[in-house]
């Protein structure tokens, strides 16, 4: 495969992959370098790409599992949560605090899912992939998809409606 047809394959998800890194490592450097490993080992494998049914669902098998083994290394405790600031001066200064502290809520409250549920819920509300594709990508059945998914949900809501009912009373 040529420099251009594996470019014309990888680059429409190269972003799907991304997030995925960074919803499971936190650290913006993190999922920047897993990113770039999983294309390296992807340009590794480019000869026998054709041979995959979707090369898009083996590329975030492949992030997932590579994000994992990275969480359980020794490198794991060198993580650090870096966060990133998006600035966009169309919008007011309160608007954009109030849309970082929501975002930042979601993340750590993400964060403290069980891992399935998170992936579950990363892959089917964030990405949007389709409940055969999410059974496929982590090897689940679907029912054990849709309960991970309700079960995630219903904890973020709770999560949220608390954070946000605080002090209210």
């Amino acid at each position: 495969m040529k420099q251009t047809e594996f470019l014309n394959v990888v680059m429409p998800f190269k972003d799907k992959l991304y997030r995925l890194a960074k919803r499971l490592l936190v650290s913006r450097e993190e999922a920047e370098d897993a990113t770039q490993e999983i294309l390296l080992k992807l340009w590794a494998k480019s000869e026998f790409m054709g041979e995959y049914k979707n090369v898009e669902a083996f590329a975030m098998t492949m992030t997932k599992n590579f994000c994992l083994d990275r969480l359980k290394s020794k490198q794991a405790g060198n993580l650090k949560l870096v966060h990133s600031n998006y600035s966009d001066e169309n919008i007011s200064l309160q608007r954009q605090l109030e849309a970082e502290d929501s975002v930042g809520w979601m993340e750590r409250i993400m964060k403290e899912l069980p891992e399935q549920q998170k992936m579950v819920l990363q892959l089917r509300d964030v990405e949007q992939y389709e409940f055969e594709e999410i059974c496929d990508l982590l090897d689940m059945k679907p029912t054990a998809v849709r309960v991970a998914l309700s079960r995630a949900r219903k904890t973020v809501r709770e999560e949220l409606i608390k954070k946000h009912n605080y002090g209210i009373g």
